[in-house]
C-alpha cells in the first residue's frame, strides 16, 4: 500500500527515483462521458501509461517483466540511452476494421507504449538480454560484482 495518494489512478511515486511514469490525465476519464475522437485519443494515450511493468533485482541482475499479450517481439524495441537509460517501447496495433462490424464495447488498450528506468551504476548496459515468452517481455540486466575490500595485511614490529 502507497502512502502516496492515488489521484486519478496515478501509480508512480515521488519517493522512486527509478520513476520516470507519465502522468495521463485522460486516465480519470469515463469513456461514456467522452463521445467522439477524443475518446479515441484518451484510450490510445492510456495505452502508453498504463504498460505495467515490473523491476526485481536479484545478486546477480536487474530483472524486467512486462505483460505484453498479442504483441509480437518485433513490435518491441529495446534500447539503452545516455549510457543509464533503459527504455522499452513499441506499439500495440488497431485491429482491421469492417464496414459491416458494430462494436458493442472496446476496452483493450491500443496506440503506442514507451516506458523508461534509470540504470543503476552497477548495470552492465552492454550485456542487456531479452526475451519473449507467451506474452511477457523480460529484460535480464547484469550486474557488475560488488568490488571485494582490498586486504593488506601489516607486520608488528618490536
Amino acid at each position: 500500500m502507497s502512502i502516496i495518494p492515488s489521484f486519478f489512478g496515478r501509480r508512480s511515486s515521488v519517493f522512486d527515483p527509478f520513476s520516470l511514469d507519465v502522468w495521463d490525465p485522460f486516465q480519470a476519464l469515463n469513456s461514456s462521458v467522452v463521445a467522439g475522437p477524443s475518446s479515441d485519443f484518451a484510450r490510445d494515450t492510456a495505452a502508453v501509461a498504463n504498460t505495467q511493468i515490473d523491476w526485481k533485482e536479484t545478486p546477480e541482475a536487474h530483472i524486467f517483466k512486462a505483460d505484453l499479450p498479442g504483441l509480437k517481439k518485433e513490435e518491441v524495441k529495446i534500447e539503452v540511452e545516455d549510457g543509464r537509460i533503459l527504455q522499452i517501447s513499441g506499439e500495440r496495433s488497431k485491429e482491421e476494421e469492417h464496414k459491416n462490424d458494430k462494436y458493442h464495447r472496446v476496452e483493450r488498450s491500443r496506440g503506442r507504449f514507451l516506458r523508461r528506468f534509470r540504470l543503476p551504476e552497477n548495470a552492465k548496459v552492454d550485456e542487456v538480454k531479452a526475451a519473449m515468452e507467451n506474452g511477457v517481455l523480460t529484460v535480464t540486466v547484469p550486474k557488475q560484482p560488488e568490488p571485494k575490500p582490498e586486504v593488506k595485511s601489516i607486520e608488528i614490529s618490536g
